[in-house]
């Protein structure tokens, strides 16, 4: 059976990523320091292969035994979170890229580094192909996880060029669905959370801004196959389908039945304008591209919001 490392495992994304690795025949090692991630995000994998353990990846990695796969997802992911925890985030981009790493060399296993779509920063070339650069303040507040993430990014290539490590970077664009939190400070959870509760619905600037939503399962399907590619560069995972923030406030009024108004509030510092994934390398690469309707994957969303 192989073994695989999912670092911040017990997150949002984590979660899933872990799931699914159980359900290939897996033998999975969940690392979290439930900064951001719970227990309960993974509860129900216990018994099957599944060990989850308490740690900080910014002090030290060790794992027993040979390791097939390694998934580094520890990061604050949402603004309110790493806005909250700067210090934290650039330590986990940084400190914790360079022990997981070590951990693949020692293991001579490859590694795909969770990286995101906020490299781009607020972008000057639409949609965002992986060959652009980017458009990033490093000193603003949004700075300490674009920055932490390019660093992560050029570590992993200096790891992949000298030492020869298997190395797979994946940028994630804006993604959704079950085991969100609800205060986590992202669009999908805090629309859902204030139309099903009939409260005004929040939307920052004028609304005009633009986002790209990919539904939780089709970004882990792209994940699978671009850890089992020969493929080591950056490879953008989203959905192009791209729509307004206040076109899809509309869309989630409409598809709670909530009686919510939308009220306007001051855009934050450094907020992107513009994000679409250029997803042609993914397509010619990994044969992949989204198949989940953003209303299905809505759904699903909203229905798991009423259990909580």
């Amino acid at each position: 059976m192989k073994r695989a490392v999912v670092t911040g495992g017990a997150g949002f994304l984590g979660s899933h990523l872990c799931e699914r690795l159980i359900e290939e025949n897996m033998e999975v090692l969940c690392i979290d320091n439930f900064l951001t991630g719970h227990p309960d995000n993974v509860a129900h994998l216990f018994g099957k292969n599944f060990k989850l353990i308490n740690m900080d990846v910014t002090n030290y990695v060790h794992v027993k035994g040979p390791v097939d796969f390694i998934f580094h997802f520890a990061s604050p992911a949402s603004p309110i979170d790493y806005l909250k925890m700067p210090i934290q985030t650039l330590k986990v981009g940084s400190l914790g890229t360079h022990k997981v790493l070590g951990l693949a060399k020692e293991k001579s296993a490859p590694l795909l580094l969770a990286s995101t779509s906020e490299v781009y920063g607020d972008p000057l070339i639409h949609p965002q192909p992986e060959d652009y650069w980017g458009n990033v303040n490093p000193i603003g507040p949004r700075g300490v996880y674009d920055e932490a993430k390019r660093f992560a990014e050029a570590i992993t290539m200096a790891y992949h060029r000298y030492h020869k490590l298997d190395t797979k970077i994946v940028r994630i664009f804006n993604t959704f669905g079950p085991r969100m939190r609800k205060e986590d400070g992202r669009v999908v959870p805090s629309f859902i959370s204030q139309a099903k509760n009939n409260k005004p619905i929040t939307v920052f600037g004028d609304g005009n801004q633009t986002r790209s939503f990919c539904y939780v399962d089709d970004l882990i399907e792209g994940i699978m196959r671009l850890m089992y590619s020969d493929y080591n560069y950056p490879v953008n995972i989203g959905n192009p389908n791209e729509m307004s923030i206040l076109e899809f406030a509309r869309l989630i009024i409409s598809l709670t039945n909530s009686d919510s108004k939308i009220i306007f509030k001051e855009l934050p510092e450094d907020d992107p304008k513009v994000r679409q994934p250029d997803i042609s390398l993914a397509q010619k690469v990994l044969d992949w591209e989204p198949q989940t309707l953003l209303k299905e994957g809505l759904e699903k969303t909203i229905d798991y919001f009423k259990g909580t």
